[in-house]
């Protein structure tokens, strides 16, 4: 029983059926938070002082002030104890909806992965040659742990095939540059993740939207949509779509590389998340290898930090003209991420940290689900879902309010290729570290939804 007492106001009892004794303390952290009870500053009480109140040995103190700490809640300065995080206030707005990342697993611990990986590569790597300039597209190494990377979704890869780019807003960029020239036509799905819209547009390209259904782009709309402007090259984006969270099936995969090929069509395969929603369908890559250009980058799926994508090249085709485009975009990818990249593929680490984001975003969509309006439209491991609005909405003036209210979201028209916009809106669930930060976000967010009223 905790000693009333002395029990600090934001403390509460253990559950003996609730899980891992540590994690609850940092649950009990994160509420207080949350709610106002502690505040950025506040002094925690000494870990052994906690121990005791809680009835708890040291160790598991110890170990819920680390992973609290892991999460940004706690700051440790030698000789004074623990304090709660300031760094949420000097970085901005808290309740940010707006930014598709993976959220911070729990039970892993990355900034030890990264140490630890640092430290093994330095063992067995010189330094300076990592620091250095590294021309070509990745080395034979870091191809490798591409193609082992891949081989879930794509089946066994020369690493030849693959070319390391440093994200997946450079490949694209560099893809555009090598595959169109100023002034053609791209064809993308009528609603399209903003970065391709923007590599496109300043490549001076325009776009072509290619009429969907709930199954994806429609292969007829295809084939008009091709001969009407005389593109030559369509992106898009056939699982846990950005923003709809829709996979394109198996069958209308099918008939897409079938038009592709009928109509000679270059496809670019923007697929960042196929790994992480671990149920998707053999991708255009391996319907139609000999002309899909596959982008699979580790940013949306394990950490942004990384900057590390892979591009699997069309079957028959040399990565040269990639990689010079590449050079020319950034010159290179930054060899020490990218090392440390393929060095947590080859270990098994990277496994284990996508494991994590699957399970957080889980927890993460479930929460979404228990408290938003239910036309939401996701996917148990998306890290966004698609929020169709009634109506009498107006997305701009809920927009308007939930900045307001110190909410970032993202409307419709951010990702709208053609004319027509639905009333609709992305909500990211990866930006929030705390979960009970998110639930009084979404919470915020479906009060605004239920309240809003587009003008007279």
């Amino acid at each position: 029983m905790v000693q009333a007492a002395t029990m600090p106001a934001w403390l509460g009892e253990l559950d003996p059926a609730a899980g891992p004794r540590y994690l609850q303390i940092v649950g009990l952290i994160e509420r207080a938070v949350s709610d106002g009870r502690l505040r950025p500053g506040d002094r925690l009480p000494p870990q052994r002082k906690l121990a005791e109140l809680l009835e708890v040995d040291l160790t598991t103190v110890t170990r819920a002030f680390g992973e609290a700490r892991e999460r940004g809640l706690l700051d440790a300065v030698t000789g004074r104890g623990s304090f709660i995080s300031t760094r949420q206030e000097e970085a901005g707005p808290p309740l940010d909806l707006s930014m598709t990342i993976p959220p911070a697993p729990k039970g892993v611990r990355l900034g030890e992965m990264m140490e630890r990986g640092i430290a093994e590569l330095l063992a067995r790597s010189n330094a300076d040659q990592l620091m250095n300039y590294h021309a070509g597209g990745g080395s034979l190494a870091e191809r490798a742990a591409g193609a082992a990377w891949l081989a879930p979704l794509l089946g066994a890869l020369p690493p030849q095939r693959i070319v390391v780019a440093p994200g997946a807003q450079t490949a694209l960029t560099a893809l555009f540059q090598m595959l169109a020239a100023p002034g053609d036509t791209v064809l993308m799905e009528p609603l399209a993740y903003p970065g391709q819209i923007d590599a496109a547009r300043r490549r001076g390209l325009a776009i072509a939207p290619v009429a969907e259904d709930g199954d994806g782009p429609l292969p007829q709309a295809l084939e008009e949509a091709a001969r009407r402007s005389g593109a030559r090259l369509f992106c898009l984006t056939p699982t846990l779509h950005n923003p709809t969270c829709r996979t394109v099936p198996l069958g209308r995969r099918q008939e897409i590389a079938a038009m592709a090929r009928k109509l000679d069509l270059t496809l670019i395969e923007d697929d960042p998340y196929s790994l992480l929603a671990g149920d998707t369908p053999p991708p255009l890559a391996v319907l139609a290898p000999e002309r899909t250009w596959h982008v699979a980058t580790l940013s949306k799926v394990l950490t942004p930090g990384l900057r590390t994508a892979f591009v699997v090249l069309p079957d028959g085709i040399e990565g040269d003209g990639l990689v010079a485009a590449l050079r020319a975009a950034a010159l290179m990818p930054a060899p020490l991420m990218t090392a440390l990249a393929a060095h947590w593929i080859r270990i098994g680490a990277a496994q284990d940290l996508l494991d994590g984001v699957r399970r957080e975003a889980a927890e993460r969509q479930a929460l979404a689900r228990s408290i938003l309006p239910a036309s939401m439209q996701a996917h148990p491991h998306a890290l966004h879902l698609w929020q169709p609005l009634p109506p009498h909405r107006d997305r701009h003036r809920l927009i308007e309010s939930a900045r307001q209210a110190g909410l970032g979201v993202m409307a419709s028209d951010a990702f709208a290729t053609g004319e027509q916009v639905p009333d609709a809106i992305r909500v990211a669930l990866g930006a929030v570290p705390e979960r009970a930060r998110l639930a009084e976000a979404l919470r915020l967010l479906a009060g605004i939804i239920a309240g809003e009223r587009a003008p007279a």
